[in-house]
């Protein structure tokens, strides 16, 4: 009986939860890399425009809703994720490193092929 139970406190924790995955709610490594690549280059986009700052902040609202639409994500979600990641420095590093390689290999594509939305 005793072996029973140890055997079953050693085994609960290791098929519990897997660590890496986040909790529910919360957006997985690679979908919040989608959304932040492309917020990247929304706000790429507005601010490259001549136009006043008051009229660019509205233009980049309606452009980051397109982005969560794009994602099916809800900006709530997206927020609770982005805090959720903030906690952990480790993994918003490898985040943000996946998103700026992407935007790199992004500006090396000649601007004739680009499919932004």
């Amino acid at each position: 009986m005793k072996r029973i139970l140890a055997l079953l406190l050693f085994l609960i924790p290791l098929v519990s939860c897997d660590r890496n995955s986040p909790p529910p709610g919360i957006l997985s490594e690679d979908e919040m890399v989608n959304v932040l690549i492309d917020i990247q280059l929304t706000e790429g986009i507005v601010s490259t425009l001549p136009i006043a700052y008051d009229s660019s902040h509205v233009l980049y609202s309606l452009l980051e809703k397109d982005v969560f639409e794009k994602h099916a994500v809800q900006d709530s979600v997206f927020t609770k994720s982005l805090l959720f990641y903030l906690e952990d420095a480790a993994k918003m590093d490898r985040i943000y490193s996946r998103v700026i390689d992407s935007l790199s290999a992004h500006e090396s594509i000649p601007r004739d092929s680009l499919d932004l939305f």
